[in-house]
C-alpha cells in the first residue's frame, strides 16, 4: 500500500511539474499542441498546460534586443563609397507570428540584416557624403528605422532604433578625399580672409575719414583761438606802443639784435639805419 501511494505521489509530481510552469517578465511563450500553436502567453505569472507530448511551451525573449551589424559598403548620392558600421535595437512583439515565420532569433537576425542594409543603402544613396557624416544623420536614421520597422512587422518584429556608429572611407580613397577636403577648407579659409580684409579696409577707411574730420575741426578751432590770441596781442602791443613810443621802438630793436647778431655775425649798415643808430648811441 505504501509503495502504491509513493508511485501515485511521484506520478502526481511529474504531472504537476509538466503541466504547471511560470512565465517571468523577460519572457513570452507560445503553447503548441501536437505541433500546432493554441495559445500565446505574454503576461508574467503561473500558467497551466497539458503534459508533454500533448502540449509543450516555446519561449521567446521579451526584452529589447540589440544586433550589431557588420560594416558594409554604401554608395552616397555624390558617388562616394563609404563603409558604414551600424547597429539595430529590436523586439519580438508577436511571438506567434515570429514562430510561424522566422522561428528563432538567428534566422530573425539574418532577415534583419538584409532588410536594414537594404533600407540603409537606399536612404544613404539619396544623400551626399557631407550630409551623412554631419548634417542630416539624425533624420536619415529616423527614415531608415521607420522603413525597417514596416518591413519587419510581417515577422512579428518591431525595429526600435537603427543607428550609425561610424562612417569610414575605403583605404584606397582616403588620400584623395582628404586632399579634396583640405582644398575645400583652404578655399573657405581664403574666402574668410578675403571677407575679413574687405571689412578691415572698410573700418580703416571709416577711421581715416573720422580722423580727417577730427583733425580738420581741431585745426579750425586752433586757428580761431590763434586768431583771437594774435588779435589780443596786437591790441596789447598797440596800447603799449601808444603809451611810450620810444621805449617800444627800443625794445623791438633789442629783439631784432637777438635774432640777427651772434659771435660770428658781421653787419654792414648804412649810417642812417635805425639799428646802427642804437648801437652807435
Amino acid at each position: 500500500m505504501k509503495k502504491l501511494l509513493l508511485v501515485i505521489a511521484v506520478i502526481a509530481l511529474i504531472v504537476f511539474f509538466t503541466t504547471v510552469f511560470t512565465v517571468d517578465e523577460r519572457q513570452q511563450v507560445v503553447i503548441l499542441q501536437l505541433g500546432k500553436p493554441v495559445r500565446t502567453l505574454q503576461e508574467p505569472g503561473l500558467h497551466f498546460k497539458l503534459p508533454v507530448p500533448f502540449q509543450n511551451a516555446v519561449t521567446f525573449d521579451d526584452r529589447l534586443l540589440e544586433y550589431d551589424v557588420a560594416p558594409e559598403e554604401v554608395l552616397s548620392k555624390d558617388k562616394k563609397t563609404l563603409i558604414v558600421d551600424n547597429y539595430v535595437r529590436w523586439k519580438i512583439i508577436d511571438p506567434l507570428v515570429f514562430l510561424q515565420t522566422v522561428q528563432a532569433i538567428p534566422t530573425a537576425v539574418t532577415r534583419l540584416d538584409d532588410i536594414v542594409y537594404s533600407e540603409l543603402r537606399r536612404e544613404l544613396g539619396t544623400h551626399n557624403m557631407s550630409e551623412i557624416i554631419t548634417e542630416t544623420r539624425e533624420e536619415i536614421m529616423e527614415v531608415v528605422t521607420k522603413a525597417s520597422d514596416e518591413a519587419t512587422t510581417q515577422y512579428g518584429i518591431e525595429v526600435i532604433d537603427v543607428r550609425i556608429k561610424r562612417v569610414d572611407l575605403p583605404r584606397e580613397n582616403e588620400e584623395s578625399i582628404y586632399a579634396r577636403m583640405d582644398a575645400e577648407r583652404k578655399r573657405q579659409a581664403n574666402k574668410f580672409r578675403s571677407e575679413g580684409e574687405e571689412e578691415a579696409q572698410k573700418i580703416r577707411a571709416s577711421t581715416e575719414k573720422d580722423k580727417t574730420i577730427i583733425l580738420a575741426n581741431a585745426y579750425k578751432e586752433a586757428e580761431e583761438i590763434r586768431g583771437i590770441g594774435e588779435a589780443r596781442a596786437l591790441e596789447i602791443y598797440a596800447n603799449a606802443f601808444s603809451k611810450d613810443t620810444d621805449f617800444y621802438e627800443f625794445m623791438r630793436t633789442l629783439e631784432a639784435y637777438k635774432k640777427i647778431i651772434d659771435g660770428k655775425t658781421t653787419l654792414v649798415l648804412p649810417a642812417d639805419s635805425k639799428l646802427f643808430k642804437t648801437l652807435n648811441e
